[in-house]
């Protein structure tokens, strides 16, 4: 499916590259939050992980998944696809070299961009 086509039945226009781009860094989202957190406070990293792996398992907007627990607006899922990505961005400085966390600024910076079609039609979601 090119990027800009809609899916039948009209789901979420989303290319296998934005795809993998976006779970590369939800994924390391997941792995540097909770590590950089965890030398503040264990109860901060363990709600870190509630709150990235949570909120996208728990909300959805319809057409754009299989399946959501709740219902909500497409820029719902938008803010919590930039949160996720933020806090990769964020996160990564304080535990990683930074010649990694250079990789993974660019490595978000080209989700975002890939994600552009998907958030336009996300955005006219109710």
């Amino acid at each position: 499916m090119k990027q800009t086509d809609r899916g039948p039945g009209g789901e979420a226009p989303d290319s296998r590259v934005a795809s993998v781009l976006r779970f590369s860094t939800e994924l390391i989202a997941w792995i540097a939050t909770p590590w950089a957190l965890a030398s503040v406070s264990i109860v901060l990293s363990a709600l870190s992980l509630v709150v990235l792996i949570g909120l996208p398992s728990v909300f959805g907007t319809p057409g754009d998944k299989v399946r959501a627990l709740i219902a909500v607006p497409g820029v719902v899922t938008i803010g919590i696809v930039v949160l996720q990505l933020v806090a990769a961005a964020v996160s990564v400085w304080f535990v990683w070299p930074v010649w990694l966390a250079v990789v993974v600024v660019v490595l978000a910076v080209a989700a975002v961009v890939a994600e552009l079609p998907r958030w336009r039609w996300l955005a006219g979601r109710r």
